[in-house]
């Protein structure tokens, strides 16, 4: 499910990823940036059986 935050300051995005990272135990976190700014964080997660 995706869901939106209203992050403007670059202290919550780094906030938001160290939490993704911590949420997910298989899978990856993908940046997207333009201008040299995070404009997108995409989280896929795997479930290991």
């Amino acid at each position: 499910m995706a869901k939106d935050y209203p992050v403007n300051n670059e202290d919550k995005w780094k906030e938001l990823i160290k939490e993704l990272i911590k949420e997910v135990k298989y899978g990856n976190i993908t940046l997207i940036i333009q201008d040299g700014k995070v404009i997108q964080i995409d989280k896929t997660e795997k479930v290991r059986l």
